[in-house]
């Protein structure tokens, strides 16, 4: 004998079951005209929320740009620069337009190169308008078999403040291309010895190092249904470093910190949201580690956007240690990554990352403003590393090279 409270469960059981099966049938007929699936390349899906969305055409604060691309290397192989020839991204005419309207400051351009080539760079954009744009050198990787190689690459960097560099960039190149043969061979690895004194001339000259060692962790993990940029690895497979001899995310951190810990006079701005956006406890626990680390926030909106409370309380905690930037590589790139920055950083916003084009589509449709303080936003985005220049900007201290 049962009593009435089994008797009442078992009856919702089968009348569940007799509802899916109907629901299921009537799913099945009434899609059976659109039952082949859609290829992914094709998705491209809109929002259904009805929130005002924040378009802001131009930066409440005259800001610094810390990460921008406006030359690059003419010759390059396996990810390794070959070359100091520059191609250049857009004329100083056509930067400048863009910059008076979004109301930016100035420029840095992290890849201007080295020898000849950042000379002409320097000529062509830091002398020519002055205090609008700020070149940085890069390392001459082509002459890394030599044997005084890191005494060469010292004087180099000497050089390079001669000739009016005002910093040094660090692709990925060290640590995930650059080999013991220069494109073949072993990797050569971030803390590399071979690198201290070219490090130690970088502080002895008070030029800071604008390093990146990374990409999104994302990168790191198989290419399959479990990876959020799936997409956007699916259309340039050759950005996944899962497998092969690629270090891990964390080897890679942990190989930059060394190099941090090894050289406390040299300032290093780690890009990226120190390479590690989806994780800000990790980049919390390493600025209260190493005074001499900074980040900047290039192209980490889509990992910011997602977690608006933890990163406003990150950027209000460290508004002197970001840095304001878009990692544009040309004057349109610009206007399109400041309209998504402007708005991202006004409190209480919702913006959107529609303006992404699909094949580089990231794991986040929409995000969130930060509702960062205004007095955050305006140390964010008008300072750079202390000790890099002194200029001024709507009354405001500014920190960019002497």
């Amino acid at each position: 004998m049962i009593n009435r409270r089994q008797w009442l469960y078992g009856m919702g059981l089968v009348a569940g079951s007799g509802m899916r099966v109907g629901r299921a049938a009537g799913v099945t007929a009434g899609n059976e005209a659109h039952a082949a699936p859609l290829e992914l390349s094709q998705y491209e899906p809109r929002s259904m929320l009805h929130v005002h969305e924040s378009r802001v055409d131009r930066s409440r604060f005259p800001l610094i740009d810390f990460h921008t691309h406006i030359s690059g290397s003419t010759k390059s192989e396996n990810g390794v620069e070959l070359s100091p020839d520059r191609e250049y991204l857009g004329t100083p005419q056509e930067l400048l337009a863009v910059m008076d309207r979004k109301n930016i400051r100035a420029m840095v351009n992290l890849t201007g190169g080295y020898d000849h080539g950042l000379a002409e760079a320097v000529a062509k954009y830091d002398r020519a308008y002055p205090g609008r744009f700020y070149t940085f050198t890069e390392p001459f990787y082509s002459r890394f078999k030599q044997p005084d190689y890191p005494k060469r690459q010292a004087q180099a960097i000497e050089q390079a403040h001669r000739d009016g560099g005002r910093g040094l960039k660090i692709l990925k190149t060290l640590g995930l291309y650059l080999r013991e043969n220069i494109t073949s061979g072993s990797l050569v690895k971030i803390d590399d010895a071979r690198f201290d004194p070219m490090w130690d001339a970088c502080g002895q000259l008070n030029l800071p190092v604008a390093i990146h060692i990374s990409d999104p962790i994302a990168f790191f993990t198989p290419t399959d249904r479990f990876n959020e940029r799936y997409e956007e690895l699916n259309n340039h497979p050759d950005w996944s470093f899962h497998g092969g001899d690629f270090p891990s995310n964390d080897e890679l951190i942990a190989a930059r910190n060394r190099v941090i810990a090894r050289h406390p006079k040299t300032q290093f701005v780690v890009l990226h949201v120190g390479n590690f956006a989806e994780d800000l406890q990790n980049v919390s626990e390493n600025l209260d580690r190493y005074p001499n680390m900074f980040v900047d926030l290039a192209a980490r909106i889509g990992e910011l956007g997602r977690q608006p409370r933890t990163a406003g309380k990150f950027f209000d905690k460290y508004q002197d240690r970001p840095r304001m930037v878009t990692s544009s590589r040309s004057r349109y790139s610009t206007t399109i990554c400041m309209k998504s920055i402007f708005a991202f950083w006004k409190p209480k916003t919702n913006t959107s990352t529609t303006l992404q084009p699909k094949s580089r589509r990231r794991a986040a449709g929409e995000f969130t403003g930060l509702d960062c303080r205004r007095r955050s936003l305006k140390r964010c985005t008008t300072r750079t590393p202390p000790g890099y220049c002194e200029s001024r900007c709507d009354a405001i201290s500014i920190s960019l090279s002497s």
